[in-house]
């Protein structure tokens, strides 16, 4: 896994040097639309601090951290109307289709556009 590159597209969104459609917003997590959505719902919910992927948050994250950022994205996805029914995903490593190496989970719900 690659070490953790603080100009990656995500960092540079949570420093607010580049724009995002923000859903959601605290201590632990943000939230944006994803700029190419598979869905009518495709919400983007990045950890606020240094993740490569899930192996790495799981294993390096504090356990506050790990419980907000999870109990932030089942309240996004009830937020968004879609917790009857809806995908998470999360690609790790490049061999496993991640292009960002922020670890970061694709809440997608709603009809595939």
């Amino acid at each position: 896994m690659p070490a953790y590159d603080r100009n990656n597209i995500f960092a540079r969104i949570l420093r607010g040097e580049l724009p995002s459609k923000k859903v959601y917003e605290d201590e632990f997590v943000l939230a944006f639309h994803d700029i190419y959505p598979k869905a009518s719902v495709h919400v983007l919910v990045i950890p606020k601090g240094e993740y490569v992927s899930i192996t790495d948050f799981s294993t390096s994250a504090p356990p506050d951290m790990i419980a907000g950022f999870w109990r932030a994205v089942v309240k996004i996805a009830k937020d968004l109307g879609v917790e009857d029914g809806y995908r998470i995903a999360s690609h790790v490593g490049a061999k496993g289709g991640q292009i960002v190496f922020h670890f970061h989970v694709h809440i997608i719900g709603g009809n595939r556009t």
